[in-house]
């Protein structure tokens, strides 16, 4: 390894609010779908997203990770996910929570619902660093241990994330299924009023916290804050040009100490640090060797 070393090369990043809704379209590109009120099954199936995207929605092309992941580790013949965990350490390595912040269609939504006027609602220190945790527990709990250990002893299990929590899977999947179908809508039970009203408190939580669900519940989001320190793409902080304005860690949607950390594992490289800085000491950038 002698002589190799590891340079900076500026990125110029597109508008963050096109790549999302042409990440969104893309990954739910089935018209037919929507229109018939049934889910794709071509071949394309079979490959993982790399984002939170509900395999039963009517327009998606390929199969959520968290989904594939709890179907590896608890169906009828469990199996170590090497391909699910291979792809999300693929995206984790190269782009960190970039993935999260640009990529996701429920991140959109979210951002969108943000739009909406309202006062902005700022959780007390202490309460929102111990909160960001849960996502961690429900990462491990969730959709590894809990479909492990229940496969183990009782044979095929429910995917417990998707099944009691998700809310992409019930804005994508289930409401479009129930809008196109009498008989599910006759069949609704608990389980479905459980997961509306869940949608429906994240999405008006959405309007008045940026992101919540991707703060304090997204499973993903948690696998992926493990690689932001070390991803090939990072934010950059000059020193020398920082004037310590605080501008950008009071325009960061996720609360992130930019001045103290700018690759936080909260931080979805939305580049609003970086366009709001009056010194342009902010920059996106890709590691390469030379």
């Amino acid at each position: 390894m002698s002589g190799m070393h590891w340079d900076r090369v500026k990125v110029k990043v597109l508008s963050r609010r096109t790549i999302q809704f042409a990440a969104a379209a893309v990954l739910n590109g089935y018209v037919l779908g929507f229109q018939k009120g049934r889910i794709y099954t071509g071949g394309s199936k079979a490959v993982c997203v790399p984002v939170l995207n509900c395999y039963s929605c009517p327009g998606a092309l390929g199969a959520c990770p968290v989904g594939a992941l709890q179907a590896a580790l608890g169906g009828i013949r469990p199996h170590f996910p090497f391909y699910v965990l291979g792809l999300l350490m693929l995206f984790g390595i190269v782009l960190g929570r970039l993935v999260c912040g640009f990529l996701c269609p429920f991140g959109l939504v979210q951002d969108l619902f943000h739009k909406i006027p309202s006062p902005e609602i700022r959780i007390p220190g202490k309460i929102d660093r111990l909160a960001r945790y849960i996502k961690y527990i429900i990462l491990l709990a969730l959709a590894v241990i809990l479909p492990t250990a229940a496969a183990i002893k009782e044979g095929i299990i429910p995917p417990y994330f998707c099944k009691y929590i998700c809310p992409a899977g019930t804005l994508g999947g289930g409401l479009p299924h129930m809008i196109a179908s009498p008989g599910l809508r006759q069949a609704a039970g608990l389980l479905f009023q459980w997961k509306a009203a869940l949608l429906i408190v994240i999405l008006v939580a959405s309007i008045l916290i940026c992101r919540p669900f991707c703060r304090y519940l997204c499973p993903l989001g948690a696998f992926y804050s493990l690689f932001n320190r070390f991803s090939i793409y990072q934010m950059y902080l000059d020193e020398g040009r920082c004037t310590g304005c605080k501008k950008c860690e009071r325009a960061c949607p996720m609360g992130v100490e930019v001045t103290r950390e700018i690759n936080s594992p909260e931080c979805i490289r939305c580049g609003k640090c970086r366009s709001i800085c009056p010194a342009r000491a902010v920059s996106a950038y890709v590691s390469v060797k030379e």
